[in-house]
């Protein structure tokens, strides 16, 4: 392989990387947000329960883009047809907006605020930085 196709090579491996590491991100954040959640409402009583606040209470609003981001790489690695550099390079400047956590929007606000929380999700969110910018 020359080092041509090597460099093109690399926005594909880093976004698959991105996905991964956003992955373990998302599944943090959902746990944080989960043991925040249970504080104020009381224990979620099954899996299934949890599954619908995710998906329906504005408490876990602010994650949707995150799973909707994930979904989209998703779809993006298994089309038939190749993907471009330009799709790459573009998903992976919306991953870094995603993690780019901005002042005065509440999913930011409560973004920044579990990456203060918790060392875990201050690190997952840093790896991600790191893959991004590399």
């Amino acid at each position: 392989m020359s080092s041509n196709s090597h460099s093109l090579d690399l926005p594909f491996q880093r976004l698959r990387q991105v996905r991964t590491s956003l992955l373990r991100l998302h599944k943090a954040l959902l746990d944080h947000e989960k043991i925040a959640y249970e504080r104020q409402y009381g224990q979620i009583q099954s899996r299934g329960d949890f599954f619908n606040l995710v998906i329906s209470h504005e408490w876990f609003g602010w994650l949707r883009p995150f799973s909707q981001f994930i979904v989209e790489i998703d779809e993006a690695l298994s089309t038939k047809e190749p993907m471009t550099l330009e799709e790459a390079t573009r998903l992976l400047a919306v991953a870094r907006s995603l993690v780019t956590p901005s002042e005065g929007d509440a999913g930011g606000d409560r973004y920044h605020q579990a990456i203060q929380a918790s060392p875990d999700i201050a690190f997952m969110h840093a790896e991600i930085a790191n893959l991004i910018d590399s």
